[in-house]
Parts: C-alpha cells; sequence; structure tokens
C-alpha cells in the first residue's frame, strides 16, 4: 500500500478540535438600597408590585439539547462512517445545556468520511427561526427536505485542494426553538475523487432525522 497523504484541509480536522467560546449574554441587577425605606415607603412598594402585570417569558418547546453522541444509531454511524467508533466524540462546549456537539470520523483503506450532529437551544421560537434563516441564506445553493421539522434545507458541496477531492452535505433543521445541524463530508484518496453528491446528500438526510427525532423524544420544557 503506497503511503497516504491527506489534504491539508482535512488534516486540519483530524486534529484535536478546537472549539471557540460562544458569548452569551447575562442579566444582571443590584441590590434594591432600602436602607431609607419606612412602613409607608414598605406599604407603597408592596402595592405596587401587586397591582404590576406579570411579565410571562417566552415559550419554549425544549430547554436543554440531547446527548449528540445517542443522537444516531450505531448502525447507521457504521453504515456512514465506516471504521469509526461507534460511541462517537462529545465536543467541548462553553454551555453543554443549549449547545452539544458529537463528531465521528474515520479512515478505513483509502476512504474518509467525517459526520457531526450539532445542536443548538435558542431561548425562542422567533430566535431560532431569524437564526434558521439566516443560515440557509448564507449557505445558498441548496433546496428543502420535506418532512423534517418545522423546515429543513439541505445543500452539497464540492472543494477541491491538492487536486483531492471533498464533497460535504449540510442539512440545518429548524424544530420549534432548535436547531439540529448535520455535517457529512469524504474523500477517496486513492482516486484523488469524492463520493457522489446523492450519496452525502442522503447519508447526512439520514442522520438529520436520527437527530430531529432524537431531539423530539427527549425531554420539553
Amino acid at each position: 500500500m503506497r503511503p497516504l497523504s491527506l489534504p491539508l484541509a482535512l488534516t486540519a480536522r483530524l486534529s484535536p478540535v478546537v472549539v471557540l467560546a460562544v458569548s452569551g449574554w447575562a442579566l444582571t441587577s443590584g441590590p434594591a438600597d432600602t436602607s431609607a425605606a419606612g412602613p409607608k415607603d414598605e406599604q407603597r412598594t408592596g402595592t405596587q408590585s401587586a397591582s404590576a402585570p406579570a411579565t410571562s417569558a417566552a415559550s419554549k418547546t425544549y430547554a436543554a439539547a440531547p446527548a449528540p453522541c445517542d443522537a444516531v444509531a450505531e448502525k447507521s454511524v457504521k453504515s456512514l462512517v465506516p471504521g469509526a467508533k461507534t460511541a462517537g466524540k462529545e465536543i467541548p462546549s462553553t454551555d453543554s445545556k443549549l449547545r452539544r456537539t458529537c463528531s465521528w470520523n474515520a479512515l478505513k483503506g483509502y476512504d474518509y468520511r467525517w459526520l457531526d450532529v450539532s445542536y443548538e437551544i435558542m431561548e425562542s421560537d422567533e430566535a431560532a427561526q431569524k437564526s434558521y434563516k439566516e443560515t440557509v441564506t448564507e449557505k445558498s445553493g441548496g433546496g428543502a427536505v420535506p418532512g423534517l421539522g418545522d423546515s429543513a434545507y439541505s445543500v452539497v458541496n464540492l472543494t477541491t485542494e491538492d487536486k483531492q477531492q471533498t464533497r460535504e452535505g449540510v442539512v440545518v433543521t429548524l424544530a420549534s426553538n432548535a436547531l439540529v445541524t448535520i455535517t457529512y463530508n469524504g474523500s477517496d484518496f486513492e482516486s484523488k475523487k469524492a463520493p457522489s453528491t446523492d450519496e452525502i446528500n442522503k447519508g447526512a438526510i439520514k442522520a438529520a432525522k436520527e437527530a430531529v427525532a432524537a431531539l423530539e423524544d427527549g425531554p420539553k420544557s
């Protein structure tokens, strides 16, 4: 067997994953100064609080992301990523309650495959819809996936580096206040060709269906 040379882009993907911290918002408030408040002030404050209308938080279906490494069946992992450990590897997150990702990758012979399953739980349905629309606009050239979540979008792209082709499919699914993103790609290092668009697209959609089902079967808010 001749020595195997991975393209620079895929070598980087096989290196330890560096997770970028995702910034969040924190609402802070200082303690009220009640040192000068007298009985009348306290009574008035209590009356105002009782009469003030209650503010309800935005309703949302999902409060936490499910375990991403359990989202795809072992049988599917073996089919999509031959040679990979079926347990997968969860990528550390700055907020594992809201954002979780699991990866599988393997090189079997000259065939390389990579699969990511990612969940992101947003604060509301509206926020998730906005993020979904922005993602679909950014990843133009794909098409809708019927019957998956509230909306789903699939796109496949081919890249070439050092004469080595890599084909990558991305499926983004909107489900209430959650976004489920699948990334699936592959290369053949002997022929320098990439798997067909049909193979990558169908594989990404298969993983997406299982990942969305895992979300829907999990705990609700």
